[in-house]
This record gives structure tokens, C-alpha cells and sequence, in this order.
């Protein structure tokens, strides 16, 4: 330590030094809370890759409230690379860190292990099926509670994608359904495909898939149903296989419906939903009104009023799919 009589300059530098060692000592979130830098947890069931256009989205949805990451806001993100058991601990870490606000993404999982891990810091979720019903929040125009967020109406969609895949597919009498067995959506999605498959006379096969080494084998399982086509489930672990997952569709000539318009961008057939960029954006939008000081017990579950259709024409001439003029002229957008 410098003695009382070492000039101004000696001082400073002394003091620069000490900073700097504080720095290279305290881990960099505890570094940001004792700034006056807001920190934004952000949680998510997939990986970085698989989810880097919906970060993207939420972060311009956080700078429509004037919060740009590195500028005025830090990110800890944590992701549990399709393992959803790890979602309670990162859940807790972000709470220990005392982050501003979680934003729990990837699936309803993210958003349970949040709630759970605490029930002060705000959260706004990604929220798959109903909110209400699954106890995240009292009800949707006042949630009550610290978590709010966007419900894409992940259930109530799969019907309508049946209906769209058999447009395609008019003489389908054995259809098959993928689905995560892990995901708090499973059963309910279930119940609403076998009374839609019903309706049409269809026989549903249903299929397994919860892990990355279980897809190869589903497909075998699906091929030796000899099914007309395929519904894959709205599921984050399946959004983060697209390439997996449309790879095998095609060399197995199985005309297949899903989500996300990121899997007929991989090379899918057709793909109906909520836009989910949209949604991470409002996430993000949310996530800033909460940093200015917004309750989340007053902020409404917001629900989608816009659907996209997307179909692949390269997709269905491989196929030999003759696609309907009527949905050519409701398609969002055709990829070839």
C-alpha cells in the first residue's frame, strides 16, 4: 500500500489495481449485481444453437423498453441442452444470483422449475398449454403471483394440424403421432389427437421419443406401422432436432406436419403454428416492463391471434404431394 505521502497519481494507481483484482475475483453475476446493472435470468430447456432466433427476438423485444444487452442490462443464461431434469437447479441458481426478472423459455418445464425455485423474483414465461389450469396463474387477464408471460395454445393446435396433414394426405387411414413423453403436455395432447383422429376414422398410432437416441429407433417404429403420414408434437426437444427429424421424414417418404416454421425451413413438409419468434419477442418486451418497474401480477397472459402455415414445395414434389390450391393461397409463406 502506498504510504499517505505517495502523490495523487501513485494513489490512483494503487486503487486501479485493487479493482482490478476484485474483478478477476468475483464471479461476473455477483460482479453485476453490485453494479447498478439490471441482471435478466434467462432459462431455457434447449441449447444455444437450437435457440438463437428466439434470443435474438427477445432481445429486440427487451430493446423496445430501452434494455440492450452489455449497454444497460446484463444476461445469465443457463441452458439445460434438452436434459429437463437440470431445469430445477439452474432454476436455483438463477434465484441465488437474485436476477431482476427470469425469463423461462423452452418449454412449460422452464417455466414450473422458475415458479418453483422462487416466488418473489417476476418471471414471464413461455407457457405451452393452459396456464390456469396447471396452476402457473390464477387467470389470464390478472395472472396474480410473480409470473406472467405468452400461452401458444400448444394442445388445442394439434387437431387443426391433423385436419391441415390430411388435406395433403386425403386417403390417410393410419397416421402417426411423435411425442415427448417427458413433457407436462403429453397426456393432454394425446386425449385431444385420438378424439380428432376419431372424428376422421383415422387409426393413430402413437410414438415415443424423449431423448436424441430414441429418435432413429421412433422412425423404425413408425415405418413398420406402415402409417400415411406423420403429426410430430409441439415440443422444444423436437424444435431442437429439426434437422434430425426432417431428415428422416424424407428419406423414409413420409409426408409430416409440425410446429415450428424452423422444421420446413430444415426441409419439413408444412408446418403450422403460433410464430414463436413473435412470442419470444413479447417475452422480451415484457421482460422490460418489468425492469421499468411493472408487476407481473397486473400484466395479462397474452394468447396468439395469428397462425402461420408454411409448406415446403420442394418438400412435397419429392413426396409426390400435389399440394391443394386452397392452401397455397393461406399459406404465410411457401419455401422452394
Amino acid at each position: 500500500m502506498p504510504s499517505p505521502e505517495a502523490g495523487p497519481d501513485m494513489q490512483r494507481r494503487h486503487f486501479v489495481k485493487l479493482l482490478g483484482s476484485a474483478a478477476a475475483v468475483w464471479p461476473g453475476a455477483a460482479w453485476a449485481q453490485q453494479s447498478s446493472m439490471p441482471v435478466v435470468g434467462f432459462l431455457n430447456s434447449t441449447s444455444p444453437e437450437a435457440a438463437a432466433s428466439f434470443v435474438s427476438a427477445f432481445n429486440t423485444g427487451l430493446a423496445e423498453g430501452g434494455f440492450v444487452e452489455g449497454r444497460n442490462v446484463r444476461i445469465e443464461y443457463r441452458w439445460a441442452q434438452g436434459q429437463y431434469d437440470r431445469l430445477p437447479e439452474l432454476a436455483s441458481e438463477l434465484s441465488r444470483l437474485k436476477v431482476n426478472v427470469i425469463a423461462a423459455s423452452g418449454g412449460d418445464l422452464s417455466a414450473f422449475a422458475a415458479k418453483n425455485a422462487t416466488p418473489v423474483i417476476p418471471i414471464v414465461s413461455v407457457i405451452g398449454g393452459d396456464p390456469v389450469s396447471t396452476g402457473l396463474v390464477a387467470n389470464l387477464p390478472r395472472p396474480g403471483g410473480n409470473l406472467t408471460g405468452v400461452s401458444f395454445l400448444t394442445t388445442e393446435l394439434m387437431p387443426k394440424r391433423l385436419d391441415l396433414l390430411t388435406q395433403l394426405v386425403p386417403d390417410a387411414k393410419v397416421v402417426a403421432l411423435l411425442i415427448n413423453p417427458n413433457s407436462p403436455q403429453t397426456e393432454g395432447v394425446k386425449k385431444g389427437m385420438q378424439e380428432a383422429a376419431g372424428k376422421k376414422a383415422i387409426q393413430l398410432r402413437i410414438v415415443d421419443a424423449g431423448r436424441e437416441n430414441e429418435i432413429e429407433a421412433a422412425f423404425d417404429a413408425i415405418k413398420s406401422f406402415q402409417v400415411n403420414a406423420l403429426v410430430v408434437a409441439a415440443d422444444p426437444f423436437f424444435n431442437s432436432r429439426a434437422e434430425q427429424l426432417t431428415r428422416l421424414a424424407s428419406s423414409y417418404a413420409i409426408p409430416a406436419i409440425y410446429e415450428w416454421r424452423g422444421m420446413v425451413a430444415a426441409g419439413g413438409l408444412i408446418s403450422y403454428g403460433t410464430s414463436l419468434v413473435e412470442v419470444y419477442r413479447q417475452v422480451g418486451v415484457y421482460a422490460g416492463k418489468i425492469l421499468a418497474g411493472e408487476s407481473p401480477a397486473n400484466l395479462p397472459v397474452l394468447q396468439p391471434t395469428k397462425f402461420e402455415l408454411v409448406i415446403n414445395l420442394k418438400a412435397a414434389k419429392a413426396l409426390g404431394i400435389k399440394m391443394p390450391a386452397s392452401l397455397l393461397v393461406a399459406a404465410e409463406e411457401l419455401i422452394e
